[in-house]
Order: C-alpha cells, then structure tokens, then sequence
C-alpha cells in the first residue's frame, strides 16, 4: 500500500517539495510513495482534505504553520519550542505537529558562518521566523527580529537598516520576492549591505532573488533556501516513517 504525503498552503504552486520527493523517490528505487500539493484557501478545510486525500503525513507552509496548531492532538518537543509546525504525521491517536525547519536551517547555515556572524536581523515574524530565531539560538548568533509593523520585541524596517552595520547575518524569513511576484525586495536599502554581510534568503522559487542579486552586487555573500528546503523534506520524511 503507497504511502501518501503532501503539501498544504496557500499558494503552493510555487514549491518544488513534490518535485524534490518524486525525484528523490525515483532515483532510490522507492515505487510505493507520493507526494501531492494541496492548495487550502482556509486551513479550516484541513479535515475535508486530508479526508478526500488519505494523507499519512504532510507538509505546512504560509500561511497556515502557526494557524494549524489548534488543529493538531499533539506536538513534539521541536514544534513546541518554535511555536509553528511545518510537518505533521496523521497517526490512528490523531495529528501530530513537528518542525523541521529550526534543525534544517541550523544545518544549512553553520557552513556558510564566518566569525563575524554574530548578531542577525531576522526580516519577518511568521511561522519561518520563529524557526530562524531558535535555530540562531542554539548557534550562538543573537538577534532581532524586523516587521512591517513593529511591536514589542521588533523594530520597523527604517531602524533595521540603521542596525545594518552591527548585523552582518541578515535572514529573509517572509515570501516578498518569491514567485510570482519576483521583482519585490524586503530590504529597502541595498546600498548599507557590505562585503562583510550574509544575505540568506529562504525564498528559493526564483533564485537569485531581487533581495540576492542586490546584496550581491554590493559584494555581500548570498545563499537561498534550496538547501534548506531539501534538509528539511529529508527530516520530515524520516518523521512520518518513524511513527
């Protein structure tokens, strides 16, 4: 009997989670595997889904990693720590959330770190973000955290560019220039990024990003989250097999 996987959100067109997975499945010689994108204009609708398409585990992306929780019977450890789920395994006890974005981004980033990645500006507060902060916790990296409408804990994106120097890290944790709309930017002034910065995007649809080619062009080292991505597939697969 195939195991069956997918991928709920709105949109997900965009992704390239069931093109990775078929490919993956396909080149390992695994013939009893699928993997669906399942667009939910409500994450409400999630019990109708999973009912029509027989899920035995799936993928969460925007804008619904923190709106599922209420949804879910249960959480690990991970996902409870982040506060957003990005996979969850349908068990016969019920839904079980996990988050395998915090483990993937730590694993993908520490590569590219130099010593003066010290301190991050993390653009966004969504269920992404949440996982970059804690995955800059565990690596020692302090942060802070930009929104379009800054509150408690986060500062607007005027103070963020003056904040440019002292944080060389700089994480694209919101979906401004992903596909389709790829000639937006959420950085407004290209010009205080440095050859001393990292850029990292986690947009990898298109690649390079607006926000890339213009850290780039002022020397700054770039990385999108294909990587990522594929880390974070592998992790949640190991999570639906292990249960």
């Amino acid at each position: 009997m195939a195991h069956r996987f997918g991928l709920i959100g709105r949109p997900v067109g965009h992704s390239f989670s069931q093109r990775y997975f078929e490919m993956k499945w396909r080149d390992t010689g695994v013939a009893d595997r699928r993997y669906s994108l399942c667009e939910l204009s409500a994450i409400d609708l999630l019990p109708q889904l999973l009912e029509r398409e027989q899920l035995d585990g799936f993928n969460v992306t925007a804008p619904y990693k923190t709106a599922i929780l209420p949804l879910l019977d249960r959480l690990t450890d991970e996902a409870r720590e982040v506060g957003a789920v990005n996979c969850v395994a349908v068990t016969p006890t019920g839904l079980m959330g996990h988050n395998t974005d915090c483990q993937a981004f730590a694993d993908t980033l520490k590569p590219l770190l130099k010593p003066w990645h010290t301190s991050a500006l993390v653009l966004g507060t969504g269920g992404a973000s949440r996982a970059v902060a804690v995955a800059l916790r565990r690596l020692g990296i302090s942060h802070t955290k930009v929104s379009r409408t800054p509150s408690d804990g986060t500062v607007g994106y005027p103070e963020a560019v003056g904040l440019a120097s002292s944080n060389l890290l700089i994480i694209n944790a919101t979906p401004v220039g992903m596909a389709p709309r790829t000639d937006a930017s959420p950085w407004p002034v290209p010009e205080a990024l440095t050859p001393r910065h990292l850029v990292c995007d986690l947009i990898y649809n298109p690649s390079p990003t607006l926000l890339m080619r213009q850290a780039a062009q002022r020397g700054a080292a770039t990385a999108d989250g294909l990587a990522m991505l594929h880390r974070q597939a592998d992790l949640s697969e190991d999570f639906w097999l292990s249960l």
